[in-house]
């Protein structure tokens, strides 16, 4: 079990839903993320898990998971030019965000914790 007090970096993950604004919004939406998700696929190794998620009975919501080596790898995540394009330019698609920042504690699939 992980000592959440320690100085030893932790994974560092977040939960983030955008509810869309139309459809039209949805599919400039999407087209951002893939193009995103090439570059995040590419050239950032510390982001572990990169997961965008449609919901069902929600057309017009996207849900994005997320876990980061630590909170370094995060941070070097939102400097990368991929990053700063979805930033810039999800505004006009999005009504409302929503952003949960997690603390991992049981998985399956992420890397141990010790």
């Amino acid at each position: 079990m992980r000592d959440y007090d320690s100085e030893e970096p932790a994974m560092y993950a977040l939960v983030v839903r955008f509810d869309l604004k139309d459809d039209a919004s949805a599919a400039g939406f999407d087209q951002l993320v893939k193009e995103t998700g090439e570059g995040i696929a590419r050239d950032e190794p510390g982001t572990l898990v990169y997961a965008t998620h449609r919901v069902d009975g929600s057309p017009l919501a996207r849900v994005f998971y997320e876990v980061y080596r630590d909170r370094e790898a995060f941070e070097e995540h939102e400097r990368q030019p991929h990053t700063l394009r979805f930033l810039a330019e999800r505004d006009q698609f999005i009504a409302a965000t929503r952003v949960e920042f997690l603390a991992p504690a049981t998985s399956k699939g992420l890397p141990a914790d010790g």
